[in-house]
């Protein structure tokens, strides 16, 4: 059997774990997400625990491919299952990508978490991919070549981003909105920039407006609160208005003059703090009722009751 070497990427070197009995190559079988969710990235210390492969059975490129991504932290059997190109790429390939993050500013620590949330990256083409984000980056948004890990940090995706189809025309939609400041939207709000214009922008604008709200008013919420371009129609729009309106008595008027009302939890935030002030027989703007901290909402609960 030749000997096992794994790529070579600047930085500190890892160990290869002791246990690299085997590996589940298992992919799904439905089309795969581009990017995870950073809430269920769980980055691998060791091989997959899963034993169906044994990576003696695998080529030498498959081995040298999965213990690298491995010892880099990445759950490899999770990145074959969201990005089945990588089962064909060359280890070669593979370091070129790394090479070109690390050679931008990217830290050899931060690969776990950009490549694990997005492991469409690793089979990218630096010339045609990855050269134009970085020159986007630059030149529409006037990211200073310092900050560009701050940024990738921030919002993995825009390595996963498409400059022509995704990323340029979200920046102009965004733009003729009235939001003035790129580098702004890169440093706070990059997963604007990351969102399709028609199936989410636009969208979402638009069921402000079905909402009662005209397109001028819902767009000066929009610049108000960004935000309101990302959260789900269905899982936050929708119940969090009903519950304004249906518990709390309020409507178009609160929402105008405190557009973060969407921000908050609803059960955790604020249908609590609702119930609490019908209890005490009080009534606050939302505002003041959701932005206070516990101690302030407390003292005012208190001198009501006082």
């Amino acid at each position: 059997m030749p000997a096992l070497r794994c790529l070579s990427f600047p930085g500190p070197r890892a160990s290869i774990p002791a246990n690299n009995g085997g590996i589940n190559l298992t992919t799904h079988s439905s089309p795969p997400n581009l990017c995870a969710k950073p809430s269920s990235l769980h980055p691998s210390k060791t091989p997959h625990k899963n034993l169906h492969l044994p990576l003696s059975d695998l080529s030498s490129d498959a081995r040298e491919k999965i213990l690298s991504l491995e010892i880099m932290g990445i759950d490899s059997a999770r990145a074959l299952s969201l990005n089945p190109n990588l089962s064909a790429a060359s280890p070669d390939s593979i370091h070129s990508v790394i090479s070109f993050l690390l050679s931008k500013g990217i830290h050899h620590k931060d690969l776990a978490r950009i490549l694990g949330m997005c492991p469409k990256i690793l089979t990218s083409s630096v010339a045609a991919d990855l050269i134009p984000v970085f020159a986007f980056l630059s030149r529409d948004l006037n990211i200073p070549d310092s900050d560009f890990r701050r940024v990738i940090n921030k919002c993995p995706r825009f390595l996963a981003s498409s400059v022509r189809d995704q990323l340029r025309p979200a920046l102009i939609f965004l733009q003729r909105l009235g939001f003035k400041d790129a580098a702004s939207l890169a440093y706070h709000d990059p997963v604007l920039l990351v969102s399709s214009v028609e199936n989410t922008l636009m969208a979402k604008l638009q069921h402000l407006v079905v909402m009662g709200l005209s397109r001028e008013e819902a767009v000066e919420m929009v610049l108000r609160c960004p935000s309101l371009l990302t959260f789900s129609i269905e899982n936050n729009l929708m119940p969090k208005f009903g519950y304004l309106v249906k518990e709390i008595g309020g409507g178009l008027k609160e929402l105008k003059e405190f557009p973060q009302y969407f921000a908050f939890s609803l059960e955790k935030r604020i249908m609590p703090r609702h119930g609490e002030m019908m209890e005490a027989g009080m009534m606050l703007p939302l505002s003041l009722m959701l932005k206070s901290t516990e101690e302030e909402f407390k003292e005012l609960l208190a001198q009501r009751k006082r």
